[in-house]
């Protein structure tokens, strides 16, 4: 069996005459159409011309029919394989932008009943541009789902990323099923799922501009989650990130406990990065929680800030980690004015997926993200970025730390500032 080319193509005359079981690839066909060449399956053991492109006088383009004077007929070798291929049949590894597209392959029964019977969880991501693509690879690739899904109102757009992460499924040695979907249908008894979808913002513009774009794509999506995953926990990564997230508690019904918002977690890697950059340990030797909000007023207790186990404040001038504090805290728009054109997506796909990892394992660490205080560290009842532990159902705990008075103010007044911007919610 051969595969023809349009090189073979354009090397024949008016007819190419190849071996049945070869494969003509929508190339070759396409370039044939154009040329005049007729494809005819044949017993000639002729064997082709050597593989150099025909001369091509300079009166006349390469796309532009020969005289039929001047054409010959050319054959293929037959080939000891007789595949009963069709003629002009494609191959699924032929295929080139345009070509038709193969029909859906649905699972076999015996790969239904194996999904049916998997007893691991389902995770559903809710958008497919950068954030929500990143994050449906980091949580497939840890084979602690039985499926994830990726839902986006753009045709194809989802199950083309979909299908693209499947096919590194043995690369990368996970055996999570993935699949994209246009409908919220899909999201059908999801355990988890991590909103992506909305606007991002764009240089100069706040978070609290999006709050009447994205308040619209919350509530559509939430009627969807209450529908089709009535148990599902989730984790909203869209800004204005706690104004969103507590509107997804109202929208949904959803008790607090399964309703998170992605921020702290966000914000302690930046600064744990960043805080690296210094020499002092790796980011993954430097631990620190950022609370509060997730933009001016968030805070991060230098008090428990530790690397390699040691206070980082021992380590680092003051100057320097209130430096560093501050970068952290506008990294998001330093990202922004850097790609002009898009926002931050790697750390906020990685900070999401690992919140809903600690979940699934059960890992037990404390983490920061946006909750109902309901009366911790004596805040007012309103979403704001506070430690937590998480388990399977959302949030266990809200942890109390022993933070210092101007810790405690400071999260006190993000609180604070949280309650009148959600108030405005209505």
């Amino acid at each position: 069996m051969s595969v023809i080319s349009a090189e073979h193509v354009e090397r024949a005359g008016s007819i190419l005459v190849i071996a049945k079981g070869d494969v003509v690839t929508p190339l070759a066909r396409d370039r044939a159409n154009e040329l005049g060449v007729k494809i005819e399956v044949g017993p000639s053991a002729r064997p082709p011309s050597s593989m150099s492109p025909p001369s091509t006088p300079a009166n006349r383009s390469a796309s532009s029919p020969a005289p039929p004077s001047t054409r010959t007929q050319q054959t293929l070798p037959n080939r000891s394989i007789e595949a009963p291929t069709q003629l002009g049949a494609f191959s699924g590894a032929l295929y080139r932008r345009g070509a038709p597209l193969p029909a859906a392959m649905d699972p076999t029964p015996e790969t239904a009943t194996r999904l049916a019977n998997d007893a691991r969880p389902k995770a559903a991501v809710i958008g497919a541009g950068h954030v929500g693509a990143t994050t449906t690879l980091r949580l497939v690739e840890t084979s602690l789902f039985s499926e994830v899904v990726m839902v986006d109102v753009v045709p194809g757009l989802a199950e083309g990323l979909a299908l693209d992460i499947w096919h590194s499924a043995g690369l990368r040695g996970f055996d999570t099923r993935v699949k994209g979907a246009q409908d919220l249908s899909a999201l059908a008894n999801a355990d988890y799922i991590v909103m992506t979808a909305g606007r991002p913002r764009k240089p100069g513009m706040s978070r609290t501009d999006l709050t009447g774009i994205n308040a619209e794509i919350i509530r559509t999506v939430a009627a969807g989650i209450r529908q089709f995953a009535p148990r599902a926990v989730v984790v909203v990564v869209t800004n204005p990130l706690e104004e969103m997230t507590e509107l997804m508690a109202r929208e949904t019904g959803f008790p607090a406990s399964r309703v998170l918002g992605m921020a702290g977690v966000l914000d302690a890697a930046r600064f744990c990065a960043l805080v690296a950059l210094s020499g002092v340990a790796s980011p993954a030797e430097i631990n620190a929680l950022a609370l509060g909000s997730h933009g001016p007023e968030m805070v991060i207790p230098l008090s428990l800030a530790r690397a390699k186990g040691k206070p980082l404040e021992a380590q680092i001038p003051a100057d320097q980690l209130s430096a560093l504090v501050e970068r952290a805290r506008d990294s998001g728009a330093e990202v922004v004015g850097l790609l002009k054109t898009g926002s931050a997506y790697y750390a906020p796909a990685e900070s999401a997926a690992a919140m809903v990892r600690s979940m699934v394992t059960g890992d037990g660490q404390i983490i920061a993200a946006a909750v109902r205080s309901n009366g911790a560290y004596g805040l007012p009842d309103t979403r704001v970025g506070l430690p937590v532990r998480l388990g399977r159902e959302g949030v266990a705990e809200i942890i109390e730390l022993p933070l210092r008075p101007a810790e405690r103010d400071a999260l006190k007044k993000a609180a604070e500032s949280l309650a009148s911007r959600i108030a405005e919610l209505g």
